[in-house]
């Protein structure tokens, strides 16, 4: 093993809030030597629900709140449960926490989690906090995973897109030349999500069984594509709840389960066809929770001019893949190399991220 390769954890709680994901590699932060263990902790009901419930005080919360801090340990902990699980050591671990507020316009981002809580139960250095130095930079603090996207796919055919569907979709286009350009594309998983939780008592449109059984609104679809957000150059990066007040005066709760299902989905799919890119990809390659709803992908292939796949077409791993990237960045992060550029978040010259905490750290931190 080279001096500068390290064995890294990476752990991801992303804005679809259905558990934490964690996977061990090993790198030296330029590209990935070895894969190892992933896995998904899926979070209790009551944790996922406290969460959710923060997303929508967020705006309004100080950061000693005592409901934030409550969630931040609950998280925390569960964090440690899934590096335990993984069964392997490392000599640094990323953790991204959850985000639960994200306005780049107004310079703040906010991820919760403890990360010195994490360091001392691990007994391992922690890198956190990915994203304050970005946005207070002028950078939009998302995407982080181009540069992880980019490592991985230096063998394959371009010009190509990576897309992450999660809660909030995000894009990244690799040229045929390496260049990268970076943003998020509009709502994943996110309002399918809320929609099927407020309408039924399954947490989202599980395998497409609703969408499936509907008939998209073109009328709700038009309101709902009209978005500003579409007209802004990338750059450019959402809150999840970035939709949902268009979504809520669109004519959407008017509809049936079903057809409410499949609008949303056709909405995510053309979120995704609005983006401007600088040449067509020859292939889409899809992560995340979205590509294992098989309306989602259909739609996607219906609205993409080229190839919708899952990452595993290309020998990737779909579920662990930002959980991989975190572990990626952090080994970036202890380096002093760049974790965000221009193009990718819009911050105006490489900048490098990331806090370290070792596992003697005294102070929690929420």
């Amino acid at each position: 093993m080279s001096l500068m390769t390290l064995q890294a954890i990476g752990l991801m709680s992303g804005t679809s809030l259905d558990g934490v994901d964690a996977a061990w590699i090993e790198t030296d932060g330029e590209r990935v030597s070895a894969f190892g263990p992933s896995l998904t902790l899926a979070y209790d009901d009551l944790l996922r629900s406290d969460l959710r419930r923060l997303l929508d005080l967020a705006p309004t919360l100080a950061a000693d709140d005592p409901r934030v801090a409550d969630a931040a340990k609950r998280l925390t902990e569960w964090h440690v449960k899934a590096v335990r699980a993984l069964g392997r050591p490392a000599d640094v671990i990323g953790f991204h926490g959850q985000t639960i507020f994200h306005d780049a316009a107004a310079r703040r981002t906010w991820q919760i989690g403890d990360a010195a809580l994490l360091a001392r139960a691990a007994k391992t250095s922690v890198v956190h906090d990915f994203r304050s130095a970005d946005v207070a930079a002028g950078g939009e603090g998302a995407p982080l995973v181009p540069l992880f996207h980019a490592a991985l796919a230096a063998g394959l055919q371009k010009p190509l897109a990576v897309l992450n569907l999660g809660g909030v979709g995000h894009l990244t286009y690799i040229g045929p030349g390496g260049e990268l350009l970076a943003f998020d594309t509009g709502p994943g998983n996110g309002l399918l999500d809320d929609w099927a939780a407020r309408r039924s008592n399954l947490a989202n449109d599980r395998d497409g069984v609703f969408s499936a059984a509907g008939r998209v609104d073109n009328a709700v679809l038009a309101r709902l594509r009209a978005h500003p957000y579409f007209a802004r150059l990338a750059p450019k990066s959402l809150d999840r709840l970035e939709f949902a007040a268009a979504a809520a005066g669109s004519g959407l709760e008017d509809l049936s389960l079903e057809d409410g299902a499949a609008t949303l989905v056709a909405f995510t799919a053309e979120a995704v066809a609005l983006a401007r890119l600088p040449a067509p990809p020859r292939r889409w390659l899809v992560c995340g929770g979205g590509r294992h709803n098989p309306s989602i992908m259909a739609a996607l292939r219906m609205r993409l001019a080229a190839p919708v796949e899952p990452v595993e077409a290309a020998g990737w791993n779909g579920d662990a893949l930002e959980a991989q990237c975190f572990a990626f960045l952090a080994v970036r992060s202890l380096r002093g190399l760049p974790i965000s550029l221009p193009s990718t978040t819009g911050v105006k010259s490489p900048l490098k991220g990331g806090v370290l905490v070792e596992p003697h750290a005294a102070s929690p931190r929420g």
